[in-house]
């Protein structure tokens, strides 16, 4: 891992750019600490800078609570190298929503699939590394998405003791069976009126998970529409399982 930027925030908080091989990412950590801070790792969709005003808001309020949190950016998003196959699949994803078709379970599975096949060795390799450094230290969470990233590291990573997972992307079928596996707490927020979330198969995942401590809370509204309480509800759900 090499920082290749810093700044302090008007809060205090502060915020370093990084990069882990050919990974950019971003750590966020409180400008004083007494002792090693719980880890926080902001999931998103991809495309960090677009991105970056959400989860800078998201840390400066995560680092308020008394953690440290980080992000990276996902394969073939923002400024990484593109793939062939994903731009494909993101093209025959576009075109079925244009002409209000179903989205087949062929083309979820070439959009999540390798996503999550590809992103949770680098999510691995990154908790490595920020595990590393002298002012971070367990436990560590999950928060926000793509759900079925979410879900494979809270099967593969015991290091993550608890997870806020964020519904409103496309699930692979196969990735139920994984949800069965997940055992850790879980705080699942869903938008009621996402326009591109399945909420059947939304509600359907929350049923499989097998985590004996799990909530859903949904509110009214679309993707972006989150509201402000329900990240404070998370943030204390993560104080329960991180302190």
């Amino acid at each position: 891992m090499q920082f290749t930027s810093e700044k302090r925030l008007d809060d205090g908080v502060i915020e370093r750019e990084f990069t882990l091989g050919e990974i950019p990412g971003i750590l966020w950590t409180p400008g004083s600490a007494s002792a090693p801070t719980p880890l926080i790792l902001l999931g998103h969709p991809g495309g960090l800078r677009k991105m970056y005003p959400r989860l800078a808001a998201r840390a400066r309020h995560v680092v308020a609570e008394g953690y440290a949190a980080a992000t990276i950016e996902l394969p073939w998003a923002g400024d990484r190298p593109g793939s062939a196959a994903a731009d494909q699949v993101r093209a025959d994803l576009r075109r079925v929503l244009a002409a209000g078709e179903p989205v087949t379970d062929d083309i979820v599975d070439r959009l999540i699939l390798p996503l999550v096949e590809t992103a949770v060795p680098e999510w691995r390799a990154t908790l490595d590394a920020l595990l590393e450094l002298p002012e971070i230290g367990g436990p560590v969470g999950f928060a926000g998405g793509v759900i079925s990233i979410g879900v494979r590291l809270a099967v593969v990573e015991p290091r993550i003791s608890a997870a806020v997972l964020f519904a409103g992307s496309f699930v692979p079928r196969i990735m139920f069976e994984e949800a069965r596996q997940v055992t850790i707490p879980l705080y699942v927020l869903l938008q009621w009126d996402d326009e591109g979330n399945d909420r059947q198969m939304a509600l359907d995942l929350f049923d499989a998970f097998g985590s004996k401590e799990k909530t859903l809370l949904a509110n009214m509204g679309g993707h972006t529409g989150v509201p402000q309480h329900a990240g404070e509800e998370g943030n204390r759900f993560f104080a329960r399982h991180l302190r």
